[in-house]
C-alpha cells in the first residue's frame, strides 16, 4: 500500500521504518542526498532520543552535521510562523558557512518540529527529511504544514520530506499521550470520510477512489485495537505510525487534505487559534481531533434521526438560510478577535449559496438521500463507539479533559463552521436549516449526548 502511494506521491519517495534503523540512517540519507549538508533540526528531548544517535550516524558515513539546530522542548515550543522565521534565518547561516555543500534540513522529532522545517526548507527551496520520533500525527508524509501565522491557525503550502525514517522501538517507547494522540488523529479519518461522502454527493469535492480505497479501507483494522495502543504493544503503535504515514501519503495524491481532514480538525482548528490550553500546556492536536470526531459523530447522529423523521423541507431550509448579512452577524457572534473574524468573513463568503443554487443542491440531495444515509450510516459508528475506543486509547472523550466548559463546546458547532470552506456535516445542517436546532437537541438536558 505504501508503495503504490509512493509512486503517485508528489515528493516523497523513502519511508524506511525499521528496527535499529537510526544507528545507519547517515547511510540512507547520504544515500538520498548525494552531495548534500545534513543540519538535523530538533528539540532538546529529540534532539537527546534520536538526534546525537543520527548526528553519529551521518559522522560515520562522511558527512559532518555541524551544530543542530535545537528548540525548546515541549510544551514550550507551539507551531507558529515566528519559528520558522527564526530557522529560516538559522539555515541561511548554516549555508553561508559552507556554500559549496547544499544543505539538508533534517527534522528529528513529530508536529511541531517536522511543521516548522518543512515551511522554512520550503522557504529556502530545499529538500527536507524527517527522522520521526512519536507516532503522534499523520503530518509526517502530509503537503502543507499547520501553523498559526498572525494568531490564525492555517495549513500553509510546502512540500513534504523526501525521506522518512523511523524506528517501530522508539515510537513504541514514545510518552503514551504523544501515542494517544496519534489514534485520535487517526480515528479522525471515519467523520473525515462521512463529509467527503456528503461532499462528493452534492458535487464539491468528488471522491478519488484510489484515494478514498488507501485511506477508508484499512482503517477499521488500524482503529481497531485501541488496548494494544494503550499498552505500548510495539506491533500495535508501529501499525499506527503506517496509517498515519499512509494518510499524509494520501494527501499528497490527492492534491490537498481532503482524504484525512473533515468536521473534526474544524474543531481542532478553531480551539488552536483561540490558544485552548489545558494545565498550562497546548493541547495535542490528536486530543482535539479526536474529541472533534466524538462531537461531528454526534451531530451526524441527530442529523440522520433528523431527517429520517421528518425528511427534507426545502422552503423551512430556505426560509432559514442566512443571507451574507445574517452570517456576518453569526460571525460576530461567535468570535471576538480581529483575525479570526476577518477569516471566517473569508471562508463563509468563499462557500455563500444563493437561493437558486441553494434550492438546486437540496433538491438533488433529496434525491439521492436514500443512497447516501445508508452510506453514512455504513462509514460512521456511533459517537458512543468512537469516544470508546478513544477511551481505550488513552485518549479524552470529554471537553472538560481538555479545558473546555460544555457551553463552549455548545458554541463550538457554529463557530467551527465558519473557519473553513471544506463542506462538512456542519454545512449540510445549516443549508438544511437544522444547525442550531440540532445542536440545542445534543445540549437537552436528559437526552442529549453532551448534556450529561
Amino acid at each position: 500500500m505504501i508503495d503504490q502511494l509512493l509512486a503517485s506521491a508528489d515528493t516523497t519517495r523513502h519511508v524506511v521504518a525499521e528496527h535499529g534503523v537510526l544507528a545507519r540512517s547517515g547511510t540512507i540519507i547520504a544515500e538520498a542526498f548525494p552531495g548534500r549538508r545534513p543540519v538535523i533540526v530538533a528539540d532538546d528531548t529529540t534532539w537527546a532520543i534520536a538526534g546525537e544517535t543520527v548526528a553519529a550516524s551521518l559522522r560515520g558515513t562522511g558527512l559532518e552535521p555541524g551544530n543542530p539546530i535545537r528548540f525548546p522542548a515541549h510544551p514550550t515550543l507551539r507551531a507558529t510562523y515566528d519559528h520558522v522565521v527564526t530557522l529560516v534565518g538559522q539555515l541561511r547561516a548554516a549555508a553561508l558557512a559552507s556554500p559549496d555543500e547544499p544543505l539538508l534540513p533534517l527534522a528529528v522529532g513529530s508536529g511541531t518540529i517536522n511543521d516548522l522545517t518543512k515551511r522554512a526548507a520550503h522557504e529556502l527551496d530545499l529538500p527536507y527529511a524527517v527522522v520521526g520520533t512519536a507516532a503522534s500525527m499523520d503530518g509526517y508524509t502530509a503537503a502543507g504544514a499547520a501553523l498559526v501565522v498572525d494568531g490564525v491557525k492555517q495549513t500553509v503550502p510546502c512540500n513534504a520530506p523526501v525521506l522518512v525514517i523511523a524506528d517501530p522501538a522508539m515510537l513504541a517507547a514514545a510518552p503514551a499521550r504523544m501515542t494517544a494522540a496519534g489514534y485520535g488523529d487517526l480515528i479522525g479519518k471515519v467523520t473525515a470520510g462521512a463529509d467527503w461522502l456528503l461532499a462528493d454527493a452534492v458535487g464539491v469535492e468528488p471522491i478519488i477512489p484510489t484515494v478514498w480505497d488507501v485511506v477508508q479501507g484499512p482503517l477499521p483494522g488500524l482503529i481497531g485495537s485501541p488496548d494494544a495502543v494503550a499498552a505500548g504493544d510495539a506491533a500495535a503503535i508501529d501499525q499506527l505510525f503506517l496509517g498515519l504515514v499512509t494518510t499524509g501519503l494520501a494527501i499528497q495524491v490527492a492534491g490537498n487534505t481532503r482524504p484525512a481532514s473533515g468536521s473534526e480538525h474544524q474543531f481542532s482548528h478553531l480551539w488552536e487559534m483561540r490558544g485552548l490550553e489545558f494545565n498550562g500546556e497546548a493541547v495535542s492536536h490528536g486530543f482535539k481531533v479526536g474529541l472533534g470526531t466524538v462531537i461531528s459523530a454526534s451531530l451526524y447522529a441527530e442529523l440522520l434521526a433528523a431527517l429520517d423523521r421528518d425528511g427534507i423541507d426545502i422552503e423551512r431550509a430556505l426560509a432559514r438560510y442566512p443571507d451574507p448579512e445574517a452570517m456576518d452577524r453569526r460571525i460576530l457572534a461567535m468570535h471576538d478577535h480581529p483575525a479570526l473574524i476577518a477569516k471566517a468573513r473569508e471562508e463563509c463568503a468563499a462557500k455563500q449559496l444563493s437561493p437558486d443554487a441553494l434550492r438546486a443542491r437540496l433538491e438533488h440531495l433529496q434525491r439521492t438521500w436514500p443512497t447516501l444515509s445508508q452510506q453514512l450510516r455504513r462509514q460512521l459508528p456511533g459517537p458512543d463507539v468512537i469516544a470508546g475506543l478513544l477511551r481505550r486509547a488513552g485518549a479524552p472523550t470529554t471537553p472538560e479533559e481538555i479545558g473546555l466548559t460544555r457551553e463552549q463546546l455548545k458554541s463550538s458547532f457554529a463557530a467551527a463552521q465558519q473557519i473553513r470552506r471544506r463542506y462538512t456535516v456542519y454545512d449540510l445542517a445549516l443549508e438544511l436549516g437544522l444547525l442550531d436546532a440540532l445542536v440545542e437537541r445534543l445540549f437537552t438536558p436528559g437526552t442529549g449526548y453532551w448534556a450529561h
